[in-house]
């Protein structure tokens, strides 16, 4: 079986962006029809950046998880992984889109997503130890069986000779969703025990927040390096991103500025650059750099998945800025 460079595990859904600009849901006369949900997003921004990328999630027994499925691999992302939960439907996701800073999402994964199902039997062990980066998202541990078979695969990774001597990567999105959590103390302990796994965390302002306590960035961020990463990265939207390493070193990039039509999929679009910097070896600010202009064209764009830029559109836009 061929190995990866990229692994991700958690959330995928059929998004449905409305066609009416600034109007909320109950108004909204049609939807256009996109491929979501965070660890498919980042597979696909990965994927499009040239990097060898799959997901692994589950899907239901209907049309739209047959949609997944052919979008994933019209977008490059291998779907040997996505597996069929018969009981349960493909979620759907609804969101409204008010430029610049408002973008309500309405999920629907009741009474339960598939991709909450994934158990350990359902991981490929041996490629997620293999793999040069495995990304794994807060969503993901939100509830059982996929909540202890994500943690599961973090510790036989972390465990892994392999892992230990080649310098591979593992990184928690913190990818915080609070009306999926009974509460925000549940969420901050689940994180604790994901972070103990991981090599480096990605969250937004108030993701890092919930994960630490701490409202101020460069507070979290230390507090994040304290708990063991080897670095921590946290989005301050139009204040650009924060990144601390265990070595003391403090990146701070600077947002670029473009006329947002859609926020959502920014953060996937800035995962996935980031990933594929993180396995190219680039130096940590290159990194930064080029994933943070990555998100600022998806949000430059109306959708997410089929938005995601190439590289080449990615090195003008930082040429522009």
């Amino acid at each position: 079986m061929a190995s990866f460079d990229v692994i991700t595990v958690g959330r995928v859904s059929v998004d449905l962006y409305p066609q009416q600009i600034g109007v909320e849901l109950p108004d909204v006369r049609s939807f256009t029809k996109s491929l979501g949900g965070s660890a498919a997003n980042v597979a696909v921004a990965t994927a499009r950046l040239g990097t060898r990328a799959t997901v692994i999630t589950k899907v239901g027994d209907d049309p739209f998880g047959e949609y997944v499925r052919r979008s994933l691999r019209e977008f490059g992302v291998d779907p040997r992984f996505v597996s069929t939960d018969s009981s349960l439907r493909t979620p759907l996701a609804f969101c409204e889109i008010h430029p610049p800073d408002y973008f309500p999402i309405l999920f629907y994964r009741h009474p339960k997503a598939p991709d909450m199902t994934l158990g350990y039997d359902d991981l490929p062990i041996e490629q997620i130890v293999d793999c040069e980066l495995f990304w794994t998202t807060g969503t993901g541990l939100s509830g059982e069986p996929s909540r202890t078979a994500t943690l599961a695969a973090l510790a036989a990774r972390s465990r892994s000779a392999r892992f230990a001597e080649h310098g591979r990567i593992t990184v928690h999105d913190l990818d915080h969703r609070p009306a999926l959590w009974e509460s925000e103390e549940e969420a901050r302990r689940m994180a604790g025990e994901a972070v103990r796994h991981a090599t480096v965390v990605v969250g937004n302002t108030e993701e890092a927040e919930m994960a630490t306590g701490r409202p101020d960035p460069l507070e979290a961020s230390a507090a994040l390096i304290d708990a063991g990463v080897q670095v921590a990265v946290v989005k301050r939207g139009g204040e650009g991103v924060l990144a601390r390493t265990a070595t003391g070193a403090v990146i701070e990039v600077p947002a670029i500025d473009v006329d947002v039509k859609n926020g959502l999929g920014a953060g996937d679009a800035f995962g996935g650059a980031l990933c594929h910097g993180l396995v190219s070896g680039w130096e940590l600010e290159r990194a930064l750099r080029f994933a943070n202009a990555a998100g600022a064209i998806v949000a430059s764009r109306m959708l997410c998945a089929d938005d995601m830029p190439t590289e080449r559109e990615v090195e003008a836009l930082l040429a522009a800025a």
